[in-house]
């Protein structure tokens, strides 16, 4: 039983569980119908998803849109959703992810290793 952290689109691994999308859009163009059947997501959670301004950040400067990331989920209801999901990983498998590339540029890093804070497991 872990967290999965993937990118959305991709093809399920076997056992995956429910996926779910921490982004702050849903697929473009793409019918809510078929988020789940085409790989994105089965619930979605933006409260996960860092904000518009902090995503400009991103693309500037990787160390300070890290901080802002980190700084928004250090609020008391994200903390919450984070100790959430840490203690379901330690029963059931699941995933969290985004639509980027690559992961080593995404909240999602950062998501994974605030996860791993909270005691959840994580698949590597």
């Amino acid at each position: 039983m872990a967290i999965s952290v993937v990118r959305l689109g991709s093809r399920r691994a076997k056992d995956e569980g429910t996926r779910i999308g921490t982004v702050r859009r849903p697929p473009r163009g793409v019918p809510k119908e078929d988020y789940a059947k085409r790989d994105f997501y089965d619930a979605w959670l933006p409260d996960l998803a860092p904000t518009a301004p902090v995503i400009a950040r991103a693309h500037k400067d990787w160390s300070a849109f890290v901080k802002a990331y980190r700084r928004e989920m250090s609020k008391p209801a994200a903390q919450r959703l984070l100790e959430v999901l840490a203690q379901l990983s330690q029963g059931s498998n699941f995933s969290v992810g985004c639509y980027c590339e690559d992961e080593s540029r995404c909240h999602r890093s950062i998501l994974r290793e605030l996860l791993a804070e909270h005691g959840a497991k994580l698949h590597a």
